[in-house]
């Protein structure tokens, strides 16, 4: 066998990632907390780029524009995005590695100057924001943990609770065997984690921590542990009510939780001896308890959300217009001593490479900004003139608009108009909704009128909202409740809207 080594020239074309269309993808598709973010990130990071400071006449100029419409912004090119588009397209490896390349050549080659003017030049901002910061919340295993630490436990079932509380999940349930507990035990538990030493262990965290049901292996045992402490002193007639109650609910959860998870509360009371009133009452303290006692520890705090932009109605015109809420990001630009510093020959070469690559990061995020600027305010007005019945009259006047229709008319890619969309919300008159929610596809009425699968969605709530609950409407009662309002649909579409919409099967619904 033979090897040779030759050389060859090959033509051929090939489409790179730019960075700037890259900036441009990425900024795009940024809610605007998460571009506050990014900009305040990239003023502190790149010396090269500067705030403009309006002065009092500018200010007063634009304290007298915000009075009037939102004027229409300059027009840009999006042909980046339409380039960028058709190149993930055709190349998706290649447009993963070019990315990579992309990040890494905008990468400062050594630290960026933090140099600014005003304040405190031996303050750190870092050391200022983080004494700021608010303090973490203790975790769940923290809290239990303290708990336990100064619970009146007998010293030898310390660890193996301990042990116990690392294993609960994020709802306070035990869902690992004894078995395992004491299989996987770390070594200096391995002699004192006996089946018998693990249940009492077991048994002193249930009957120690609060809130009531943490430990507990099933939802059984969960809502029997808060039956156990239930605090119930006022409402009742007597203390021999209040005791009943108790004592049926505690029936409820031992003997019939599969009924009673199902509805079937005629069966309950022909098993249990007892009138649907009293199940009913039971029920009503089961509504007071907990499936997941753990989480009262932990509050999930939502953060709030910035709308993009902001709908409102002009009475004058008699129409909707849409502007960005874009107020509070920074009118930037490149700081005029530096970009001197870059041309001028007299300085190091070193210096001026470094200040150029800065330069040139700082001018791709001003153009980034100005083009998403663009991009959405185009695509809000588009929204605000396909979906004007639905400002009028609510979700149920929502019509079809798919994105393919919206790229058509502003003559850009539909995955333009996706990462437009992408996370942001809209103040409208009828409250905060995700921009997203406003591109559906849809069908028609008995009429021939257009109506989306979300203004169908609303339909079938107002129905079930609507209906006996002492005879709650099945699927293709439902599908026929639609259709005499000129919406035909079929009932395992019904079904599948019922589910994302939340709604339980007509027999959980039913009221006894």
């Amino acid at each position: 066998m033979r090897f040779d080594t030759s050389q060859s020239m090959k033509l051929g074309q090939q489409m790179k990632l730019a960075p700037r269309m890259i900036q441009s993808m990425e900024i795009l598709q940024m809610p605007l907390a998460e571009l506050e973010e990014r900009i305040e990130q990239e003023l502190e990071n790149n010396a090269t780029l500067e705030i403009i400071e309006p002065t009092a006449d500018e200010s007063s100029k634009s304290d007298n524009d915000s009075d009037d419409a939102p004027h229409e912004l300059d027009a840009g090119s999006d042909e980046d995005f339409s380039r960028l588009d058709q190149f993930e397209a055709d190349n998706p490896d290649a447009a993963e590695n070019e990315y990579s390349a992309a990040r890494m050549e905008r990468t400062p080659e050594y630290e960026p100057i933090r140099t600014r003017t005003g304040g405190d030049p031996d303050r750190d901002g870092k050391m200022d924001a983080m004494a700021s910061a608010p303090a973490r919340a203790a975790s769940l295993e923290e809290q239990l943990l303290d708990q336990w630490r100064m619970a009146d436990i007998e010293a030898s079932l310390r660890p193996l609770g301990e042990w116990v509380i690392e294993n609960l999940d994020a709802d306070g349930y035990l869902r690992t065997s004894t078995e395992d507990l004491i299989a996987q035990a770390p070594p200096a538990l391995r002699d004192a984690a006996t089946p018998e030493a693990i249940e009492r262990a077991l048994t002193a965290v249930q009957l120690t921590l609060d809130p009531a049901g943490i430990a507990a292996r099933d939802a059984r045992e969960c809502l029997l542990l808060q039956l156990d402490v239930v605090d119930l002193a006022d409402g009742w007639e007597s203390e021999a009510d209040r005791a009943d109650t108790i004592g049926l609910a505690r029936a409820l959860v031992a003997d019939h939780l599969d009924d009673l998870m199902n509805n079937r509360l005629p069966r309950i009371a022909e098993r249990a001896d007892v009138s649907l009133e009293q199940i009913k009452r039971g029920i009503e303290l089961l509504r007071r308890l907990s499936l997941a006692p753990a989480r009262r520890l932990i509050v999930d705090r939502p953060e709030p959300i910035t709308p993009d932009g902001i709908v409102e109605y002009d009475e004058e015109g008699d129409r909707y217009i849409a502007y960005l809420n874009d107020t509070r990001l920074p009118n930037l630009q490149i700081n005029k001593d530096y970009a001197d510093l870059v041309r001028d020959r007299d300085a190091p070469k070193r210096d001026r490479e470094f200040l150029k690559t800065n330069i040139a990061n700082a001018q791709w995020l001003i153009e980034a900004v100005h083009q998403r600027r663009h991009t959405l305010q185009r695509v809000l007005n588009v929204v605000v003139d396909a979906q004007r019945e639905y400002f009028d009259f609510g979700p149920q006047a929502l019509k079809p608009l798919p994105m393919t229709q919206v790229a058509e008319q502003l003559g850009i890619h539909v995955a333009t108009v996706s990462r437009a969309v992408a996370d942001k919300h809209l103040m409208t008159p009828r409250g905060v909704a995700p921009l997203r929610g406003f591109f559906t596809g849809g069908t028609q009425t008995d009429e021939g009128d257009d109506i989306s699968w979300g203004a169908i969605k609303a339909a079938l709530q107002e129905v079930v909202d609507g209906e006996d609950k002492a005879k709650p409407l099945s699927d293709d009662a439902l599908a026929a409740a639609l259709k005499d309002r000129g919406i035909e649909i079929a009932r395992r579409t019904v079904a599948k809207y019922r589910g994302q919409l939340g709604i339980p099967a007509a027999r959980l619904r039913k009221q006894f």
